[in-house]
């Protein structure tokens, strides 16, 4: 899937409307996964396919948490809102198998 394709499917799953908005959101997601991926190594540029899907869980999230970055608890006119951690959330992150080797 091309970012090209991530964005038209944030465009569904969001309420963000701009393209380039977008597309930054899924370059800071792509970073996180690889991040998680190859924690000791700094080579590797693209996520693998099989992790494309949850590439596109790990921006909406970040589009969605956007302006309420760190908050635990949020209540207001009966809607309750907590965040797992003041990141990308373990629950989310555990669909990412990191890989290791010897070098």
């Amino acid at each position: 899937m091309t970012k090209t394709e991530m964005a038209n499917r944030l465009l569904l799953m969001t309420e963000e409307k701009d393209v380039d908005i977008l597309l930054a959101y899924i370059d800071m997601a792509e970073d996180v996964i690889l991040r998680h991926l190859y924690p000791f190594r700094s080579d590797v540029v693209s996520v693998p396919d099989q992790y494309q899907t949850v590439w596109v869980e790990v921006a909406a999230y970040m589009i969605n948490k956007r302006g309420a970055e760190g908050e635990s608890v949020h209540l207001e006119n009966g809607i309750s809102r907590h965040y797992e951690d003041g990141d990308i959330p373990p629950t989310l992150l555990r669909k990412l198998v990191p890989y290791s080797g010897v070098l």
